[in-house]
């Protein structure tokens, strides 16, 4: 089995810190994730985008650490926000309800 990869890209610019995700979220890698939010919740800007147009997995542990970083940004009064989230996903979080737990902007920003 291969080992999933995740490589994540942080764009800081004026209100919002971008972190663009390609590749797995999953029990492997969804560490990794909490890890990067962690450090920029250090000093949150108001809002935080999750970029997930290159996610090409996302198992339950993924899932349950979007929400975690959903609840932990809400505590740091920063917006937690989940963009191009790819069909795959959104059929995954109507089917598990947690699409109404999270913040999703899939119109694609200027």
């Amino acid at each position: 089995m291969d080992r999933a990869e995740l490589s994540i890209t942080v764009h800081r610019t004026g209100d919002e810190v971008v972190l663009r995700l390609a590749g797995e979220i999953d029990m492997l890698t969804a560490g990794q994730l909490s890890a990067v939010v962690n450090e920029v919740l250090a000093d949150p800007p108001p809002r935080i985008v999750l970029d997930l147009g290159g996610v090409s997995f996302c198992d339950s542990q993924g899932l349950g650490t979007l929400v975690v970083l959903s609840r932990k940004a809400s505590h740091a009064q920063t917006l937690l926000v989940l963009s191009n989230v790819g069909d795959f996903l959104l059929r995954v979080l109507d089917i598990t309800g947690l699409r109404s737990a999270l913040m999703i902007r899939n119109e694609t920003a200027p």
